[in-house]
Order: structure tokens, then sequence, then C-alpha cells
């Protein structure tokens, strides 16, 4: 059953009160549970409401009343309406709050914000009811009760269903995941900027090394890789195979001879300059124990 009987809590104490019908049918009428339209029947629930007449407000007949009094197994039908009025669609707004949860808003504001940064201030305003200069402020941290915020889950403070909370989540992510791939594309359309050590072939090690310590040199050279100084020695070993073989003459005794000569008159004549220093010498001594004596 899609429509269901206007007023149905009101509807189930008059059909309580004034049928026969099992709590099984008139809870499958209203669709409330069955120990919902128990306690009407008790009195702990509904207390204060005034039944609804269904007959009169044209939702039930008699005879369908009667044919559910006969038959316990028998489910009452909505009449249909004459007029079919067609279905509004209002704008869902925040969600309503009940007074007694009011004062917790603050800090379940403050976990959303914590643990779901990806959540737009217009999410977390239908899923807590609150308003964006509540979250502004709190973001701020100008709140007037903002040292004594404590970050606490919304679920579990009653202000929303985790169903709820797991769909914005879920949605959030989505389009976080699409502004990223968006942004990247974007990026590689326009290019990026290579860094400087890929640009001109430098790492923090070379950088040491030219700069002295103090840093990658700018404009320092790349330094050979392996490939090129091995292909640099293959060369220079096929450069020196292809080059003819020199013949070295064979030495001249004549020449060696003389050469030998040579060295062996200049050692006689240092001998014969250090004999002649020593006589001098010799001689400087005795002529002063002399003058001494």
């Amino acid at each position: 059953m899609n429509r269901t009987p206007l007023m149905p809590k009101a509807t189930a104490v008059w059909l309580v009160d004034n049928t026969s019908l099992t709590f099984e049918q008139i809870a499958e009428f209203c669709q409330l549970h069955v120990l919902e339209v128990k306690g009407i029947a008790d009195g702990d629930v509904a207390q204060g409401i005034k039944g609804m007449d269904p007959i009169s407000s044209n939702q039930l007949s008699r005879e369908e009343i009667h044919i559910a009094e006969e038959d316990p197994k028998h489910r009452l039908k909505l009449l249909e309406p004459k007029v079919e009025v067609p279905e509004v669609k209002t704008k869902r707004g925040p969600r309503y709050t009940p007074v007694s949860r009011r004062q917790d808003r603050p800090n379940a504001i403050l976990w959303l914000l914590k643990s779901h940064p990806e959540l737009k201030d217009s999410q977390i305003m239908r899923l807590v009811g609150t308003t964006k200069p509540t979250i502004q402020a709190i973001k701020e941290r100008t709140h007037w009760n903002s040292p004594n915020l404590v970050a606490q889950d919304p679920v579990t403070l009653g202000l929303c269903s985790q169903i709820d909370l797991d769909a914005a989540v879920k949605r959030a992510a989505a389009r976080v995941e699409r502004e990223q791939k968006k942004a990247g594309k974007g990026a590689e359309k326009a290019g990026s900027l290579i860094p400087t050590e890929e640009t001109i072939g430098l790492t923090d090690t070379q950088g040491d090394v030219t700069g002295g310590g103090e840093g990658p040199t700018p404009f320092a050279p790349p330094q050979p890789s392996e490939d090129d100084m091995a292909s640099s020695l293959a060369q220079e070993a096929r450069d020196a195979m292809a080059a003819p073989e020199q013949v070295e003459e064979a030495p001249d005794a004549d020449s060696v001879f003389a050469k030998l000569k040579d060295l062996k008159v200049e050692g006689e004549s240092t001998e014969g300059e250090s004999a002649e220093d020593e006589s001098d010498k010799d001689g400087n001594e005795d002529e002063k124990n002399s003058s001494d004596g």
C-alpha cells in the first residue's frame, strides 16, 4: 500500500474505539507498529489525541469495515479519492532538531569538520540542522563556547542517521575525485615546469662536489655517464690498435761511451775541488793556532 490515511494515529484511535478490528489490521492500514496500536488500546500511547472518523473523510466505507471485522485476514483498503491532488515537491530545508538536542549541534559540527573535511557547509547544514554562520564561527574558533567544544559523532548524539551520513560522505568523496581529475587534465593540457635538477642533470651529491659543499651549482655541466665513458675508452683502444707501429732505433755504442766519459770527468773535478777546500781549511786552522800561541 503506497498511500497512507490522513492523520494515521488519530484514525487508529478511532478504529480501536469504534470497531472490532485486530491490531494487525489497524497497524497495516495506518502503517503503524502492532505494539504501538496495542499501546493505543491500553491507553499508554496517543493520550489526548482525538480519534478521526475515516468514514466521514471518505477514506473507508462501512462495508469495508464490516467485511474486515468478519474476516481477520482481510486487509483494509483506502477508497479512491474523487479529486486527485498533485503532489507538491517542496524544497528540503535544514533538518529539524529537537530542543533537547540543540546544545549538542556545535560538538557534532566540530566532529564533522575534523573527520570529514570534504563535506560542504550545505551538507553539514542538512545533516545537523544548523546554519552557515554557526559553521563558520566554529571553523574560525569565534564561537561563544569554542573552548568547551568536544567533537562528538552526530549519529551517537541522535542528530542524524548513519545512512544519511554515509550517503553525504560518499557524495562528497565523488565530488572531490571529479575535481581532482578535472584539475589534473587541465594541468596536462597547459603543460608543467620541469624541476631544475632534471633540466641541468644535477643531483645533490654532484652539487656537493662541484660547489664545495655549499649546495648544488646551478650552471655546472652534467657528469658523463658510465656508458659514455665505456664507449670513449673503447674508441681510444681501437685508435691505438689502428696506428702504425714505430720501430725504435738501436743505441750507438760510441755515443754511450762518450756520455759515460763526460760523466767521469765531471766526477773527478768535483772530487778535486772538495780536496782543495779541505786543505785550505786545515791551513787556516794552523795559522789560527800559531797566533794564539
